[in-house]
C-alpha cells in the first residue's frame, strides 16, 4: 500500500483502513485496528489490543496502547478504545486498562492531547477535551466533555472532573472537580465559575448567570452539601446545565473541595 512507508513495521494481525497513512519508522503491534483517514507521522508506536476510529492524527513519538507500569498489572488482556477526530501530539502516551478495574481505557471524540501528556490505565475521557502540555492523568480518572487541563496539571487516581471544568497551569488535583468550575494551585483552590470558557462555547448570558447563582449557593453560603443542593434545585432556573452541575457533585467519590 503506497500510503504506508516501507520502513514501518506492522504486525500481520493489524487491521488498517486503506485510507489511513503511516509514516516512516512507525510500529503497529498485534490486534490493532485503525479506521478511515487516520494519519500517523513518523515514529508512532501503537500496541494492542487497541481499536482506533476514523480521522485521528498521531504526531511523532506518540506511544499509544502501551502496557501500564502499574505493578498490579500482570499481563492480563486489557484494551484501549479511541473514537474519532482526536489529535495526539508529540510524545503523548496512552496506556491500556487493567484487570484491577475496567479492563480498558477509553478516549472519546475530538480531544486534543498536547505534547508530553500521559493518560494512564483505566481512564475514561469524553469529547472535546483539551489536555495541555505535560498534564498527566493517574489511573482510573474520569473526564467529562469540554474540559481544559492547564499545562502540567496532575490528576490523582480515581478523580472525576465534570464537563466544562478548567484547571490552571500546574494544578495538583486530589479531589473531584464539579462541572463548570475552575480550580488552580497546589493544593488546589476553587477559582470561580468557568465563565470565559462558557462564553466561548456560546452559553447565553442567562445560562451563565443561572450557573453563577448555583455556584455561589454551593461554594459561598456555608451550607451543608445536601442543603446547598436542595436550595439550588429550589431557587435556580431548572435547565440541563443545573442538572449537570448538581449531578457532578452528587456523583463525587473523592469529595469536592469547598
Amino acid at each position: 500500500m503506497s500510503n504506508i512507508h516501507p520502513t514501518a513495521v506492522i504486525d500481520e494481525t493489524a487491521v488498517i483502513s486503506k485510507s489511513t497513512s503511516i509514516g516512516p519508522y512507525c510500529v503497529i503491534g498485534a490486534e490493532v485496528s485503525i479506521g478511515d483517514k487516520c494519519e500517523l507521522n513518523s515514529h508512532v508506536v501503537i500496541k494492542g489490543p487497541t481499536n482506533i476510529g476514523k480521522e485521528n492524527k498521531f504526531f511523532s513519538f506518540a506511544v499509544i496502547g502501551e502496557d501500564t507500569p502499574d505493578l498490579k498489572f500482570k499481563g492480563e488482556r486489557a484494551t484501549l478504545e479511541i473514537g474519532d477526530n482526536n489529535v495526539f501530539r508529540e510524545f503523548s502516551k496512552i496506556h491500556r486498562g487493567t484487570g484491577a478495574d475496567l479492563g480498558y481505557t477509553k478516549i472519546g471524540n475530538k480531544n486534543l492531547i498536547m505534547p508530553g501528556v500521559m493518560i494512564a490505565h483505566d481512564c475514561i475521557l469524553g469529547n472535546n477535551n483539551i489536555l495541555v502540555d505535560n498534564s498527566a492523568l493517574a489511573g482510573h480518572v474520569r473526564l467529562g466533555d469540554y474540559i481544559t487541563l492547564g499545562g502540567y496539571t496532575l490528576v490523582h487516581q480515581f478523580c472525576i472532573l465534570g464537563s466544562y471544568s478548567f484547571t490552571g497551569m500546574g494544578s495538583i488535583i486530589t479531589m473531584d472537580v464539579p462541572a463548570f468550575t475552575r480550580v488552580a494551585g497546589n493544593p488546589i483552590k476553587q477559582a470561580g465559575l468557568n465563565s470565559i470558557g462558557l462564553e466561548r462555547k456560546s452559553f447565553t448570558k442567562e445560562q451563565i448567570s443561572n450557573l453563577k447563582k448555583a455556584y455561589k449557593i454551593f461554594f459561598r453560603e456555608g451550607l451543608r452539601s445536601e442543603d446547598a443542593l436542595e436550595k439550588i434545585s429550589n431557587e435556580c432556573e431548572e435547565d440541563e446545565n443545573i442538572h449537570i452541575f448538581i449531578e457532578s457533585i452528587k456523583s463525587s467519590s473523592r469529595g469536592v473541595l469547598r
